[in-house]
């Protein structure tokens, strides 16, 4: 199975994104990890590509997932045959607000 091609617009600490990575390395898939907030080029490149501010947002094979949680990717990945159902679990919540 080829992998697909991830761009993840990602906060560094918040439970959300903690949850989109959890899911990629579930899966042991490779993705660009880009930094939102202390990169604010990535932000605007973010907000450009998704059309919208909230994240994270996850780019696969060009197709723009916005404002999702980790386990939303991951039925995505599922869902259209990117990845095969494992039983293997993530270390870390997938669906987890961002704690400020």
């Amino acid at each position: 199975m080829n992998k697909p091609n991830i761009v993840a617009y990602l906060k560094p600490t918040c439970g959300w994104s903690q949850g989109v990575r959890a899911v990629l390395r579930k899966y042991d898939l490779p993705f660009q990890d880009r930094d939102i907030i202390n990169d604010p080029a990535q932000r605007s490149e973010m907000i450009e590509r998704s059309g919208q501010t909230l994240s994270p947002c996850v780019e696969v094979n060009g197709r723009m997932l916005a404002d999702v949680s980790g386990e939303e990717v991951e039925a995505y990945l599922l869902a259209n045959g990117l990845v095969a159902p494992t039983a293997a679990t993530t270390d870390e919540p997938i669906n987890e607000g961002c704690r400020h």
